[in-house]
């Protein structure tokens, strides 16, 4: 087994996870939130793509598909078309809102398909690569994937937790 065959199998993970929490729910529980300070359904799994997109396509020298492929249209959100969420307020939390989980899902799996497309050829020497050197130490590719394979799985737990409490 490569290491990019890890990669893609805990993306798939993400994948098959997202679609376990979003799948059946009405646009009133995605938007859910269980405290006034709290994040909803919609918002997670948004954000989780967002970053997802963001690093994934800026590693790879690739647009990101939320911009070039007319996902920030179709969400049509009252925030930055370049906002991925982070450090929202809860004010910014309850803007993004959902016509749809199919909505939700569409732009995941899109992003799930052009990640993978940069995953699947990856050497291991690619992993080294240097893709953000204002941290020190810098942080190469392997880590940064790694960072997002993390963050995306605890995003989708939570949003699962949330989902329980419906």
């Amino acid at each position: 087994m490569h290491s990019h065959d890890l990669l893609i199998d805990g993306y798939n993970r993400i994948k098959e996870e997202v679609h376990g929490v979003v799948g059946g729910l009405s646009p009133e529980q995605l938007q859910a939130r269980p405290g006034d300070g709290a994040n909803s359904i919609a918002w997670l799994i948004w954000h989780l793509t967002r970053v997802q997109d963001d690093h994934v396509a800026d590693a790879a020298g690739t647009d990101q598909v939320w911009l070039a492929q007319g996902w920030a249209e179709r969400f049509d959100l009252p925030l930055d078309r370049t906002d991925t969420g982070y450090g929202h307020t809860a004010k910014e939390v309850g803007q993004v809102r959902v016509a749809s989980g199919e909505l939700l899902l569409g732009y995941h799996d899109a992003v799930h398909e052009q990640s993978l497309g940069c995953l699947s050829g990856l050497t291991d020497a690619d992993l080294d690569r240097i893709v953000d050197d204002r941290w020190d130490p810098a942080v190469t590719l392997g880590v940064r994937l790694v960072s997002v394979l993390s963050d995306d799985l605890q995003h989708v737990g939570q949003a699962a937790y949330a989902r329980g409490l419906l």
